[in-house]
């Protein structure tokens, strides 16, 4: 599971939120209502999201329950929704590496919650459900800022927006599905806990990985 989530990592580009040329350059050309496409890109954007799916392994690591499994995602989900729409809808961006510099952040900041740091260094454990929240919506956001990028059609605008989240849920779906299983299987050794610090840790390191790569990004191109 580990070796698994760390190649993918790092096989993959750089930037959080990049886009294949061929989907750029379709997002770029479209005009109208095309809500099947969309949805398509929406989906293929979660899967291959590194960063997004970095995020939900550390949201899962500990959590048994498909309630609170559901609760998180959805609050996650909402984060993300809601800042994509708005952002794309309103054209109020930012730096797309200072943003997926946050994105890092959030990688490292669940990493350390799995692994008690807050408590033992600061007394307190932060609220998790709201942390969760507010890095959906730094993540939202992180892809709002690089559509708007792409000057995507004002024609079928809002449609295709709204597929293009749809696809970005059942794409997160999908994703967190192939997690829990992996996840199931890894509970059920003697391995898990032991290796569950190892794990977070790695985690936090690649989280830290990708800060450093969005930060150095960003005063290259200042």
């Amino acid at each position: 599971m580990l070796t698994a989530m760390l190649l993918l990592f790092f096989s993959i580009d750089a930037f959080a939120h990049n886009v294949a040329e061929g989907d750029k350059g379709y997002i770029q050309e479209s005009s109208g209502v095309l809500f099947f496409p969309f949805v398509y890109l929406g989906a293929k954007h979660m899967v291959t999201g590194y960063d997004h799916l970095l995020f939900l392994f550390g949201v899962i690591f500990f959590l048994y329950r498909m309630k609170d499994i559901g609760i998180y995602v959805t609050l996650f989900a909402i984060g993300h929704s809601t800042t994509m729409l708005l952002g794309v809808l309103t054209g109020f961006s930012v730096s797309a590496y200072l943003i997926d510099a946050i994105i890092g952040l959030s990688v490292v900041y669940k990493s350390l919650d799995n692994l008690g740091a807050f408590q033992r260094w600061f007394g307190f454990q932060p609220n998790t459900k709201v942390a969760t929240l507010v890095f959906g919506f730094f993540h939202g956001f992180g892809l709002a800022t690089k559509i708007i990028e792409f000057d995507i059609s004002p024609d079928g605008l809002l449609s295709n927006l709204i597929a293009f989240n749809i696809g970005v849920e059942l794409g997160q779906l999908l994703a967190l599905g192939g997690i829990l299983i992996l996840m199931g299987f890894w509970r059920r050794t003697p391995s898990f806990m032991r290796h569950a610090f190892a794990a977070n840790t790695i985690v936090m390191t690649a989280g830290f990985v990708l800060v450093g790569m969005q930060l150095a990004g960003f005063f290259v191109a200042a």
